[in-house]
């Protein structure tokens, strides 16, 4: 083999190996996601990029006040974006001042500014399944959610991961656990 043809070689198994491990990151370990809309102002603006880490969710469920990314059943290839709220086995009800009770405590959380006007289905009591999650928007009159019957509870095999950095704009660059 001449040199020219081992370097041809040597760069095509390079560039492969690439290939290969980019896919198995997208695929197994994280995703790029963009926010589209303005259910988690103002923690999420829309046009953010999102990186999803899509590997910690084997290992622990996700917990109250994750930002999660999880598939829209009713719609290919759309993705949301929510804060956790109700976790399984848990018992959800926004009162009709837009207070949240879980299990009948009032839960205190610092996402939603502003008063829930709709409690939608959760002005009774919701109780979650053993694999389900009942989530919100940030920007909690402007989202649709488990409130909401087109959405609902969340079952855990249709979350991708959890909402770990935001990579775009850069100027807005950092963790979404961070940011409030």
């Amino acid at each position: 083999m001449n040199e020219k043809t081992k370097e041809f070689l040597s760069l095509s198994i390079y560039l492969l190996i690439v290939l290969l491990l980019s896919y198995l990151f997208v695929h197994y370990v994280g995703q790029r996601t963009l926010v589209n809309g303005v259910s988690m102002e103002d923690t999420l603006q829309d046009g953010d990029n999102l990186l999803v880490d899509k590997i910690s969710y084997r290992f622990h469920d996700p917990e109250r006040f994750d930002v999660i990314v999880f598939k829209y059943t009713h719609k290919d290839n759309t993705y949301y974006v929510k804060r956790v709220i109700g976790l399984p086995g848990e018992t959800v009800q926004i009162d009709n001042t837009g207070s949240i009770y879980i299990n009948g405590n009032l839960i205190e959380e610092h996402y939603g500014f502003e008063t829930i006007k709709d409690p939608g289905i959760a002005a009774a009591p919701i109780t979650l399944g053993e694999d389900e999650f009942f989530v919100l928007g940030d920007n909690r009159n402007n989202s649709a959610d488990s409130r909401f019957e087109q959405v609902g509870n969340i079952n855990r095999n249709i979350i991708i991961g959890r909402a770990w950095v935001r990579i775009w704009p850069l100027h807005n660059a950092g963790k979404v656990a961070d940011i409030k």
